[in-house]
């Protein structure tokens, strides 16, 4: 443990991944509760593949003119996500019988344009690596600046339009009868791109939808209201990525693959202990019955 507090004190970009691993950790399931309800898990998949594009083209951009150094990759895949995200959501209401085809198209797009401009900026390098899944060293102090903006935003967000954004969760149709505003539904879509953009610091962008499925599909076996969902799924976020960086940080692996298979065994545990308790229950009801 000591070894890790020393890192903390001497190393600025331990302190700026723990910093910003608290925030993701907070938002990502956060914002993930309204998306899961939403039957909408595969967005995070789609723009995150689109934001890795987006981070390319920096990238590519930055070799062809070294001059734009002070900016930061991240602004793109934000830029592209968002983008992305907009233009789901035209394609779910262009195609309205068919919704779910507005994913697959702009995830094959953002893979695409993740492909051109991975080549063009000379290939992979440990930053795409870090990218694709993860990094304690990765996060800079433009990084967390960026990370902590966001993080401000989602929260107003949600404390502001909670209950519109509830509405539009549980039943579309009656949000439109009660006159919800449309730009409510776009702010929503722009803020989970923002949300994932800056999740892929530190999880990598793979397994970014991960981190905020995961404990939804936690809490949902667990809780009877969606505002206990909310609040178990935040627990369990803020859970798996603190313990996922610290034991990174001494395995010395990237974070996204341990955060992600600390929530799938809480998963498992999960499930295994509620059929028990259900064996369990069935056993008492036959005794009492005899």
């Amino acid at each position: 443990m000591s070894k890790l507090i020393d890192a903390l004190l001497n190393f600025d970009f331990m302190r700026y991944s723990l910093i910003s691993g608290i925030l993701i950790g907070f938002i990502a399931p956060l914002i993930g509760a309204f998306i899961v309800v939403r039957r909408l898990s595969l967005i995070a998949d789609a723009l995150s593949h689109v934001t890795l594009g987006g981070i390319s083209f920096g990238m590519f951009l930055l070799t062809v003119m070294p001059t734009l150094v002070f900016i930061n990759p991240m602004w793109f895949g934000i830029l592209f996500a968002i983008v992305g995200a907009l233009l789901i959501e035209k394609l779910r209401t262009s195609y309205s019988a068919y919704q779910e085809i507005a994913i697959p198209i702009i995830m094959s797009a953002g893979i695409a344009l993740s492909a051109i401009f991975i080549s063009l900026a000379d290939g992979f390098n440990q930053e795409i690596v870090g990218l694709l899944f993860g990094s304690i060293s990765a996060v800079n102090i433009s990084d967390l600046t960026t990370i902590i903006t966001i993080a401000i935003i989602v929260v107003l967000f949600i404390i502001l339009f909670y209950k519109e954004l509830f509405i539009l969760s549980f039943d579309e149709e009656y949000s439109k009868v009660i006159g919800i505003p449309k730009w409510i539904q776009f702010l929503f879509i722009v803020i989970v791109a923002m949300v994932i953009s800056a999740s892929m610091r530190v999880v990598g962008i793979l397994l970014v939808s991960a981190l905020i499925t995961l404990p939804i599909a936690i809490s949902m076996r667990l809780t009877k209201s969606f505002k206990q969902l909310i609040l178990l799924s935040v627990f369990l976020g803020e859970l798996s990525v603190i313990l996922g960086l610290v034991l990174a940080f001494y395995m010395d692996i990237s974070p996204g693959g341990v955060i992600v298979v600390l929530l799938v065994i809480i998963l498992m545990i999960t499930m295994a202990y509620q059929k028990m308790r259900m064996k369990f229950k069935k056993g008492a009801n036959i005794n009492e019955y005899k």
